[in-house]
């Protein structure tokens, strides 16, 4: 008997944000590998139902919800109605995120405890919630979005990098603590990707622009399919005893000390 291995038919993600961008892409992913997508945004109907609307036009069962990751009693209630009126939520992507630019001695402390309780302490309480219910069925993925951030520091995001970089860690322990109920714990660290976000600094001549393709061995910015991959290696069986890492995919930035050459 042959098994798909990234076969995800009959399993519900759960992909916090998930309404645009690094998010969509990855639920997308899942769903066109069989599960049910579940999505949140912390105050935007709209954007929550115009996403559902985008996964239905193309084949993906999707559901919405309204919640903040950061309140744990918004969070707990709504995985309870996730998991009585969707099913039980065998894959977790933490992917709601924050991010604000500003050098370390302009940036607010409010703003610095923003980002942190967003980016860091978000995850820690959907995970929180969510494994305990994947502990009593026997198993569970969890994936968090962490960053090229956590390994590498970069003018004017401290915050984020710090939180990002906790997050790194967050998911070890996680991995640590939770292997032994078959849950597998861990990250994808996305390089630098086209998105309406980056468009403006992606067109030609833009210095960044210039900087990143020169910076990325793979010569080119990531689509946001790319992240597709990692993400259901990650939530299928495929990665079973696959635990505590986190995977980036970067085009190779990591792996460089500096621009490629051509020469010898």
């Amino acid at each position: 008997m042959s098994i798909n291995l990234f076969d995800l038919t009959g399993k519900t993600a759960l992909i916090t944000g998930g309404v645009h961008g690094l998010g969509m892409a990855m639920a997308k992913g899942l769903g066109h590998a069989g599960a049910k997508i579940v999505i949140n945004d912390h105050s935007s109907q709209e954007a929550v139902n115009n996403a559902v609307a985008e996964y239905k036009s193309v084949g993906i069962e999707a559901y919405g919800y309204i919640f903040d990751v950061t309140d744990e009693a918004a969070v707990i209630e709504a995985i309870t109605k996730i998991e009585a009126e969707v099913g039980p939520i065998d894959i977790l992507i933490n992917n709601a995120g924050i991010i604000k630019r500003t050098p370390i001695i302009e940036m607010e402390v409010a703003d610095f405890e923003a980002v942190i309780k967003v980016d860091l302490t978000g995850p820690f309480i959907v995970s929180k919630n969510v494994a305990k219910g994947m502990i009593i069925r026997g198993g569970g993925k969890i994936i968090n979005m962490c960053s090229m951030m956590s390994e590498l520091g970069r003018d004017s995001v401290s915050a984020y990098a710090s939180a990002k970089g906790g997050l790194k860690m967050l998911t070890k322990n996680m991995a640590t603590e939770w292997a032994k109920f078959n849950i597998q714990t861990n990250g994808i660290g996305p390089g630098y990707f086209a998105t309406s976000q980056t468009a403006p600094i992606r067109v030609n001549g833009h210095p960044f622009n210039e900087f990143i393709i020169g910076r990325t061995p793979a010569g080119r910015w990531g689509d946001p399919e790319d992240l597709q991959g990692a993400a259901i290696f990650l939530s299928s069986k495929a990665s079973d005893f696959v635990n505590g890492h986190i995977v980036y995919v970067d085009g190779g930035i990591l792996a460089t000390i500096g621009k490629p050459s051509n020469e010898a």
